[in-house]
Parts: structure tokens; C-alpha cells; sequence
């Protein structure tokens, strides 16, 4: 755990893996929310990183974090969104066959997997999700395309996301689903946010 001081009132403290990231946030929250954290606004997880801006002493703060012991964050803290998805992407073959399975497994490996929102980017709406164990993380597409449909399900490294408006992207398309990822309208706007586990189910099951 990395404290830097990156202006007059922001903090960014650097982490070694996504379940760092994961329990520190969670620790700050619980800590903001017991006013632990004085003025602070605003925490940002990214995919190493987390930010604290609002921050009326950061190096002071720093010190502190640095010394905390943050307990890993437990597989079932969080609340839990049931996406249904249909499988039915155009890189599945290409997806199964770097897994090493047949397309019809492939529903049983995503379903069985519960994810959890590191942080989110992008696009309004768009969650980095992690959980998938290591066996299973994917390449990138070698070509990216101009236009993802919204909702699609998508994999690319150790994520998996989907798209909440058309946009390029160069994930692999697995899926797609008819969940409102992003609504201005909603409170909140967004379906997920970080630590939100999320479970995608087999549409039509």
C-alpha cells in the first residue's frame, strides 16, 4: 500500500492486485460512513488504485492508511444483481475455443462465476468486472470493432463488462442482455457500481 500525495486535497493510494483495491475501498467506506474520514468527497477505485479527494490533510491521511490493516474482503460482502444474458455473441466459438470447451459450456462457466464491479470507466454505466479465475482470462479482439451493441457481454483480459450504449470496443462478444446499464432517469443511474457483485443467469432459465 503506496500513499501519494497527488494534490492539495486529493490522496491516490497505489495497491498490488484488484482484491486489494477491493477491500481497501470497502475499509474507506466503512470509515467515511463512522466519519473516520473527515471532509473527504469522493472515493474512486481504478484498477490498481484508489483516489480520495476532499482530502484536508492527504499526507497526514497517507501515514495513517499505511498503517491500517485492511482485512481481505469476503466473497459474499456486497450486494447482489441478477443479470440474465443470452448467449448468443458472435466471438462465443472463438471464446470457447481458447477455453478449450464447447460452446454449450460456456454459459455454465460465466453463470457460475459471481463477479464483483472493481471500478468502473469508459463509458456512463460501464463496470470492470472481476472473478473469473485465470484459466479463463482472454485476450483482447487483434481488431477492435467500430460499433458494440448495448448489452452486450463482453471479455478481454481478467474482465468481463458490458456494453451500456453502442460503442467501439475490441472485447470479445459472448452475449447480450436487456438490462438498463445506465439511466439518468434512475437512482442511481447506474446498475452497477464498485463492489456490487453480479451474477449473469442464462436468459430463458
Amino acid at each position: 500500500m503506496r500513499p501519494l500525495v497527488v494534490g492539495g486535497e486529493a490522496l491516490l493510494i497505489e495497491l498490488d492486485s484488484a482484491a486489494e483495491v477491493a477491500a481497501l475501498h470497502a475499509e474507506l467506506l466503512l470509515r467515511r460512513d463512522a466519519g473516520e474520514l473527515g471532509a473527504v468527497r469522493d472515493l474512486v477505485p481504478a484498477a490498481r488504485t484508489v483516489l480520495l479527494d476532499g482530502v484536508r490533510d492527504p499526507a497526514g491521511l497517507g501515514a495513517r492508511i499505511a498503517g491500517w490493516e485492511v482485512p481481505p474482503l469476503a466473497a459474499s460482502e456486497g450486494p447482489l444483481i441478477t443479470v440474465p444474458v443470452r448467449y448468443d455473441g458472435p466471438d462465443l466459438a472463438e471464446v470457447a475455443r481458447l477455453w478449450g470447451v464447447a460452446c454449450e459450456e460456456v454459459p455454465g462457466i460465466v453463470g457460475g462465476t459471481v463477479f464483483r464491479v472493481a471500478f468502473c470507466g469508459f463509458a456512463p454505466g460501464f463496470g470492470y468486472l472481476t472473478g473469473l479465475p485465470e484459466r479463463f482470462h482472454l485476450p483482447r479482439r487483434a481488431t477492435p470493432r467500430t460499433a458494440v451493441p448495448a448489452g452486450s457481454l463482453a471479455l478481454a483480459g481478467e474482465y468481463a463488462g458490458v456494453y451500456p450504449r453502442s460503442s467501439p470496443g475490441g472485447w470479445q462478444l459472448i452475449g447480450s442482455t436487456d438490462a438498463v446499464l445506465w439511466d439518468p432517469e434512475r437512482e442511481p443511474a447506474a446498475l452497477f457500481a464498485p463492489g456490487v457483485r453480479v451474477r449473469f443467469t442464462e436468459a430463458g432459465r
